[in-house]
């Protein structure tokens, strides 16, 4: 015989318990969502304003480290203050301007327009192919390595040198250096920087060009490969300027940088001496 459960027995919900549990699930919800939220944003925020002050700050370390490096007044921003370019030293030394006791010795004769070599007094230096000699560089018409007036083109090359070989062009150095002093230096180094309102912008390092007598700005872009690399996103805005003094042997670089991500910037400034005497 088939048993039948008596109604009164049966379980489930009725249509208000199941509303009544969903409102308050939703206001349960709310609840947490207002509690919760806002620690949820503070902590998204300030990994937001961390990620931002770590790239800025690491493309304001690379500049500075790279800018302490310029030879002396060659450092060069232009008009629009979002590009400076700098002629790097690789190696210096001083120069035999004189006979030692016993006549002996190369020295650069700043009064022959033949002369193409001289002794390194002190350590000896390194040169590799494309490196120039600049004497005496005051960044001045007449006596500029980027104009070409203070610089030749070396013609020995390898390491621990004791002598320098360049190419006279026409016309012997137009300045001798109070000290002696010489350099060697690369090709050119430049950071271009593009904002973009909101962060759009960008933070690039040129190199492996040529020295020109003009700054080059816009056509630095088509440089590839590590001859153009990025350094930083989000830029928003940049400055840099370069102020030289004529009683002090030091000149000052000023980078600012703002950077930009989703609602959040932040504004860094550095300074960098750079030697101003030649």
């Amino acid at each position: 015989m088939r048993r039948t459960t008596p109604l009164h027995h049966a379980r489930g919900f009725t249509l208000l318990e199941a509303v009544l549990v969903i409102m308050l699930t939703g206001i349960v919800g709310v609840m947490v969502s207002t509690f919760v939220r806002q620690p949820i944003d503070a902590y998204v925020d300030l990994g937001r304003r961390a990620e931002l002050t770590d790239a800025a700050d690491l493309a304001l370390r690379r500049m500075a480290r790279e800018l302490r490096t310029a030879l002396p007044n060659s450092v060069r921003v232009d008009a629009s203050g979002t590009y400076i370019e700098f002629l790097p030293v690789r190696s210096a030394g001083r120069y035999r301007a004189a006979l030692s006791a016993t006549n002996t010795g190369n020295t650069l004769d700043f009064g022959s327009t033949s002369d193409n070599s001289f002794d390194v007094l002190g350590p000896t230096v390194t040169a590799v192919a494309g490196d120039q000699l600049v004497v005496h560089n005051l960044g001045l018409p007449g006596a500029d390595a980027y104009e070409g007036s203070s610089r030749r083109a070396l013609t020995t090359f390898g390491t621990a040198l004791a002598s320098l070989g360049y190419t006279v062009g026409g016309t012997q150095f137009p300045y001798a250096s109070p000290n002696q002093r010489f350099h060697i230096v690369g090709t050119p180094v430049s950071y271009g920087c593009a904002p973009v309102p909101g962060g759009a912008g960008s933070l690039r390092r040129y190199a492996g060009y040529a020295i020109q007598n003009v700054q080059p700005t816009s056509a630095l872009a088509s440089q590839s490969g590590a001859n153009n690399a990025l350094l930083t996103g989000w830029v928003a805005a940049c400055s840099f300027t370069y102020t030289a003094s004529a009683t002090t042997r030091n000149a000052v670089v000023t980078l600012r940088l703002t950077l930009t991500s989703g609602g959040e910037s932040i504004n860094l400034l550095q300074q960098v001496q750079v030697e101003g005497s030649p």
